[in-house]
């Protein structure tokens, strides 16, 4: 498992009651519903890396 970075982050109330209900929808704390959203954008927008592993079939195709 990635090692987890603690950090404060500061949000309007009403955001913060958005995400709240938005998590409860869909049964994830705030937190982790903060941490779906930002590696969903940062993956649409192509600035995470890919942590896959190549398997020895991956390498065999190159």
């Amino acid at each position: 498992m990635a090692e987890k970075k603690n950090f404060m982050l500061r949000i309007d109330s009403d955001v913060y009651k958005a995400l709240e209900k938005w998590s409860a929808d869909e049964f994830r704390s705030v937190n982790g519903q903060i941490e779906f959203l930002l590696n969903k954008a940062l993956k649409e927008e192509k600035r995470l890396l890919d942590k896959k592993i190549k398997t020895t079939s991956d390498k065999s195709a190159e």
